[in-house]
């Protein structure tokens, strides 16, 4: 049974002796209280879900609210006057934490627009709100209120689960049309699943009925599996929010049923990743598959910098900070694949454009040049299809370009003629790498052993990546010179331990974060991948996926986890780096001045160096043993 709501005395009565608010001048108490919404509750309601706390400001006004993280477990209880949400509960606690009722009673809430003009306007009140946004914040808040898009890409981890609203709406597949548009206006929702003898088996949006529908004039009796979607893209209740942000970006959708295991438990939509703020990424993509020139897509990417550095602001890992940034590269090659073939007519025979490099391992920063290459159908004939491929590759590449993705200097890329060329071609080229590794073939497989399908028929690659990790798993004299190759990169650690830096030229000073910090990890997750038939590209993922595999005895789960914690902290570093020249309109690099570094990160960074130095010498020790 609920209480009755204060009256505007009692609330009056409440501000004015409050430990804080009683501080302010007597200025702002003309319309102080006229400020906060107020709120009647009933025990056990839910306030504020899981990760939602940085949304308002809230104060008990009678009663009890609970702050509960229901994943640890752990609670506070809050009394009258305290305050808990956006600004008053620590930062860490923001993103994890809910907020419930725990008795009937009644609560406050100001909105953090208000609290921050407060708070700028009395600047004492900053002492009591440890969660309150910073002025860097602010400075890259474009339009929001100050801090919320720090705040809420925190969630970028947090599960899809806190995202659901309202259990799924569903319908049978042979529901007539018409009665699933008036059930869609009815329950107020923009999708419908459909659900057939228990099993989630297509979605039809308000989008289908506007295009699909009234657009062809199609008889609304029909049952809607007509124009359903089927076998829509599904998330796992347990994702990180990040990962209904990256499949959005991705495919270009904006509604993703959510599954426990088999069970159908709701739908996620671009709105409500976009009430979190951590769709900019989303929208971003929108915006790109829109665009119908490539001077309109290279428009669009000069976001792209300002992606980067709201992720690095808001903490994001930089395993999640390279799909997302990897995700807008995808969706700029696959609009332009659209444009090419729009202007050229549709392709004469099978392809597939593949991602190498960062982009294939979706580890990509605001700072990427292009690698890429073209697989063909072996039903290709240079005489009569070789003209359409050159002009559209050349189309493809010099768009990248434009949109900041600079040509390969070392020209590897689908407008080269060598790097287009048909699947039997490029199995033989795969075979005489592995079979005659010479440093040239070497530095190739590098190259083009991290690969993925951005458009086409996949396929194409799949098949081939298949045979070439069969001719790799196990193969002693390819293993030990790909391990010879690996150990050119070596941390810069000196004698003694220190940190050895550049000497001499523009960058002298500085460590290389990059070539000598990030590299190292990648090739050596190569290696294991390859040791191992590994599949996976993502060079965390190859460390977890072969050490769980065995990788031939290459690499422990110790090892393994130690690598990709070392890889997780030195990235990150780097992003920050690359974050703080952008913010300060300079070009990103990847060389770090130490001095940037607090004494503590200097620590990790020397750990995270002497876990892959300790890596190496194991590598080369089995080696220079013959072991291989």
């Amino acid at each position: 049974m609920n209480s009755a709501p204060p009256s505007a005395d009692d609330f009056q009565t409440l501000l004015v002796g409050h430990r804080i608010w009683g501080t302010l001048d007597a200025a702002v108490w003309a319309n102080f209280a006229e400020q906060w919404e107020r709120q009647d509750t009933s025990e056990g309601m839910l306030l504020l879900p899981q990760g939602r706390l940085f949304g308002r400001l809230g104060m008990v006004v009678t009663g009890a609210v609970d702050l509960l993280d229901p994943d640890l477990g752990h609670a506070v209880r809050l009394q009258r006057g305290e305050l808990f949400g956006f600004g008053a509960t620590p930062a860490r606690h923001l993103t994890t934490w809910q907020a419930t009722a725990a008795t009937d009673g009644a609560v406050a809430w100001l909105a953090p627009a208000q609290l921050q003009r407060l708070c700028q306007a009395h600047d004492a009140l900053e002492y009591h709100f440890p969660s309150l946004p910073s002025a860097a914040d602010m400075a890259h808040g474009e339009g929001e209120a100050p801090g919320e898009a720090g705040l809420r890409l925190n969630r970028l981890a947090t599960p899809v689960r806190t995202l659901l609203r309202r259990p799924p709406v569903s319908l049978s597949p042979d529901t007539p049309i018409r009665k699933v548009a008036s059930h869609m206006r009815e329950q107020r929702v923009s999708s419908v699943l459909l659900v057939e003898d228990g099993a989630l088996m297509g979605l039809v949006t308000d989008r289908d009925l506007r295009n699909r529908v009234l657009a062809e004039q199609l008889d609304p009796a029909l049952p809607v599996r007509s124009i359903a979607t089927l076998t829509p893209h599904t998330l796992q209740a347990h994702s990180p929010t990040f990962e209904a942000m990256l499949l959005m970006a991705r495919a270009n959708i904006h509604h993703v049923p959510v599954m426990d295991g088999a069970q159908l438990v709701g739908m996620v939509t671009a709105t409500d990743l976009a009430e979190q703020q951590s769709t900019s990424a989303v929208v971003l993509a929108g915006e790109i598959h829109k665009q119908t020139t490539a001077a309109g897509l290279a428009q669009t990417t000069t976001r792209l910098k300002a992606l980067q550095r709201h992720l690095a602001d808001a903490d994001a890992s930089a395993y999640s900070t390279g799909h997302i940034v990897t995700a807008i590269t995808d969706a700029v090659t696959v609009r332009l694949i659209q444009l090419a073939e729009e202007r050229l007519g549709p392709a004469p025979v099978d392809y597939v454009w593949v991602a190498a490099g960062s982009q294939a391992r979706s580890e990509q920063t605001a700072l990427s040049d292009q690698d890429n290459c073209l697989v063909l159908a072996d039903d290709y004939d240079e005489a009569v299809h070789g003209s359409w491929f050159r002009e559209f590759s050349r189309y493809v590449c010099d768009g990248l370009a434009a949109c900041g993705y600079i040509h390969c200097p070392g020209e590897m890329m689908a407008m080269t003629d060598k790097w287009r060329q048909p699947r039997a071609r490029w199995a033989e080229y795969f075979r005489q790498w592995v079979d005659t590794p010479e440093p040239m073939a070497l530095m190739l497989t590098c190259v083009f052993f991290d690969l993925r399908a951005i458009h086409g028929r996949a396929e194409l690659l799949d098949t081939l990546r298949h045979d070439m990790l069969e001719r790799t798993r196990g193969n002693s004299l390819f293993l030990a010179h790909m391990v010879g190759n690996a150990l050119k990169h070596r941390p810069p650690l000196g004698l003694f331990g220190t940190i050895s830096r550049i000497r001499g030229g523009e960058h002298s000073g500085t460590i290389d974060l990059k070539h000598t910090g990030i590299v190292p990890i990648v090739d050596l997750a190569r290696l294991f991948a390859l040791a191992g038939a590994v599949a996976a590209v993502n060079t965390q993922d190859r460390l977890e996926l072969a050490a769980a595999a065995g990788a031939a005895g290459e690499v422990s789960p110790q090892s393994a986890r130690d690598l990709r914690e070392a890889l997780e902290f030195i990235s990150k570093l780097r992003i920050r780096h690359q974050a703080r020249q952008m913010a300060e309109g300079l070009a990103p690099d990847n060389f770090l001045a130490l001095e940037e570094l607090s004494s503590f990160e200097r620590s990790h960074l020397k750990e995270a160096f002497s876990v892959v130095q300790v890596v190496q010498d194991v590598l080369g020790q089995r080696y220079q043993a013959g072991r291989f």
